[in-house]
């Protein structure tokens, strides 16, 4: 058995999770989005990041940015590495793709505010 707290909406579920024979027991859930949380969670944990990534400039020396979809945990720290890779150059707008579909994994990394050198 686990126990883990729902993050999927304001309620912050207790589940308790039972997997067992290639099945998974979720209980404690008030919806079913929780449900479906706590099987994501233990078959594959996705995640999200918002970082920043370097500028050529003095005045601002880093700009904001985040992936556009979630990833799997256990790769958080691979685009990371990705991202302390870029240095901007030029301009670029909100949303604007800094890395395409970054290790493969079909999800940009784009920026959140707008940079200009």
């Amino acid at each position: 058995m686990k126990e883990m707290v729902c993050i999927v909406c304001p309620n912050g579920c207790h589940l308790e999770v039972n997997a067992y024979e290639g099945n998974i027991h979720v209980s404690g859930n008030l919806c079913p989005r929780g449900e479906t949380f706590a099987k994501a969670e233990l078959t594959c944990p996705m995640r999200t990041i918002a970082s920043t990534v370097k500028t050529v400039s003095t005045h601002s020396p880093v700009t904001p940015v985040r992936v556009s979809s979630e990833i799997p945990k256990d790769k958080i720290f691979d685009v990371m590495n990705e991202i302390q890779k870029v240095v901007l150059d030029h301009d670029v707008a909100i949303g604007d793709v800094i890395i395409a579909n970054v290790l493969g994994l079909n999800v940009d990394v784009i920026a959140t505010a707008p940079f200009h050198l």
